[in-house]
């Protein structure tokens, strides 16, 4: 299990050693590679708890490993043909970077202690503020700093709400521990209105770092001026983590008799970040700030799920997994869209099915999927939110929901329809080496592949992993 984090930072450490920027992309696909085996072993064998019972590996963890795992391992191989393609940068800060952040999430999924768990999510913050300065110009200089700012904001809330878990904790009968099993074991105990006001907190603070709104307010810069790839692993894999930090919180709630109170919460901010996503989508010219606040929706939509409980909640696992997905297709596409055309302004941006044959379509493609239409994966976790709602009478936010996914449709149709179909502009001569490529087309080729594939049959085992970790907050 340890090696799961320390394999990555070894490998970091060997990157930032390394003379070589044409090796050091082979050390970040080894970490992958690496971080791949491993996450499956303990698939097969689930190790024993680690330092103390600090680290396991529950259902809710493995789910977000797995879902990681492939994630990182798609973008390691795109980054072979991307960091190629850019020698006017050196990639030292950016490889080291990118395995100290799978070290960290890794570690996210695995923390068991809330206080640790807080300690590798603003690892995430200080390794990737970097790395969204990699074009190394003002516009990306100006979103790494909002970056740190607004999620360093972020995490010294849920540094307070930790703070207050304790004290909620500190009573009569309360476990004086952040460790998730003692908190669970002495859910009564614990004191109501400071778990009310961690709560708060913890939504609050990890809200941030996941997007919701209105703590979204780095989501468009960062996504915006951060290479494809980086944008991939923050919307698939930080936001996932931060998500999971949620999920913990949520299971000291329900533990402590607060569940009611928790979702209630969860559903307000979750329907708050689909309707501001709908306002913002609708004609939208960059197409990177069009995928950030498509993250927002669906950031909104994990919250909702989480808050409807029951068939919702599995729902909400679910889409964990297929929107990370998805945002890799979308964001690898969207990069390689960026290069050939040397811009994001979608009124520049035109013919890009001709200009690029396999990117071009991908993109097209993957927005059906992540606007949830069949048979792709998405549209079937968020089918299960939608059912979770009517099933339990919550009529008013399924009628938002639906309102909000239908609008969102709309606005990011006509911006992906207008860059993707029609004639090149005029005068555009693209390069043969800012065309399609294996090692950047490739990836995301594969990973829509996979997005169609668990629409079309999600393996049993999956199946049994999301029903565990969806039964861990009370979900059928």
């Amino acid at each position: 299990m340890l090696l799961l984090a320390a394999a990555p930072l070894a490998l970091a450490a060997l990157a930032f050693a390394i003379p070589s920027g044409r090796t050091r992309p082979r050390v970040l696909l080894a970490g992958a590679a690496v971080h791949a085996w491993a996450t499956v072993a303990a698939w097969v064998a689930p190790p024993p708890p680690a330092m103390g019972g600090w680290l396991a590996i529950d259902a809710a963890g493995q789910l977000v490993l797995v879902l990681v795992s492939v994630l990182f391992l798609a973008c390691a191989v795109y980054a072979q043909g991307y960091l190629a393609r850019r020698p006017d940068r050196d990639n030292r800060t950016f490889v080291g970077g990118l395995l100290v952040l799978l070290a960290a999430v890794s570690t996210v999924a695995m923390a068991q202690h809330l206080g640790l768990l807080w300690v590798a999510i603003e690892i995430t913050t200080l390794c990737t503020a970097p790395l969204i300065y990699f074009n190394h110009n003002e516009r990306s200089l100006e979103a790494a700093w909002k970056y740190l700012v607004v999620c360093s904001v972020g995490i010294a809330l849920a540094l307070l709400g930790t703070f207050v878990l304790a004290l909620a904790s500190a009573g009569p009968g309360g476990p004086r521990s952040l460790l998730l099993s003692d908190l669970l074991a002495a859910g009564p105990a614990l004191s109501r209105p400071w778990l009310r006001f961690a709560f708060v907190c913890l939504l609050a603070g990890y809200g941030t770092k996941m997007g919701l709104a209105p703590f979204h307010a780095w989501k468009p810069d960062a996504y915006g001026e951060a290479p494809g790839l980086l944008g991939a692993l923050l919307s698939g894999g930080v936001t996932s983590v931060a998500f999971l930090a949620i999920v913990r919180a949520l299971q000291v709630c329900l533990a402590a008799g607060e569940g009611a109170f928790a979702r209630q919460a969860l559903a307000a901010i979750g329907l708050a970040s689909i309707g501001l996503a709908a306002v913002f989508l609708v004609r939208q010219r960059d197409m990177k700030r069009m995928l950030a606040y498509s993250s927002v929706e669906h950031m909104g939509i994990l919250a909702l799920g989480l808050g409807l409980g029951t068939v919702a909640t599995l729902g909400a696992f679910l889409h964990l997994v297929y929107n990370g997905l998805t945002k890799g297709v979308l964001f690898l596409a969207a990069g390689n869209i960026h290069r050939a055309f040397a811009t994001k302004q979608v009124e520049h941006v035109r013919g890009a099915a001709r200009v690029l044959p396999v990117s071009g379509p991908v993109f097209l493609v993957a927005f059906l999927a992540i606007t949830g239409s069949p048979p792709f994966a998405p549209f079937f976790s968020e089918f299960a939110i939608l059912d979770g709602a009517v099933s339990t009478g919550a009529y008013g936010p399924a009628a938002a929901y639906l309102v909000g996914l239908a609008v969102i449709f709309i606005g990011m149709g006509a911006t992906v329809l207008g860059l993707v179909q029609g004639a090149p502009p005029d005068g555009l001569k693209v390069p043969p080496a800012l065309g399609d490529s294996t090692l950047t087309a490739g990836p995301p080729l594969a990973l829509l592949a996979l997005v169609l594939a668990l629409g079309l049959w999600l393996p049993p085992p999956l199946r049994a992993l999301v029903g565990r970790a969806a039964a861990l907050v009370g979900g059928e």
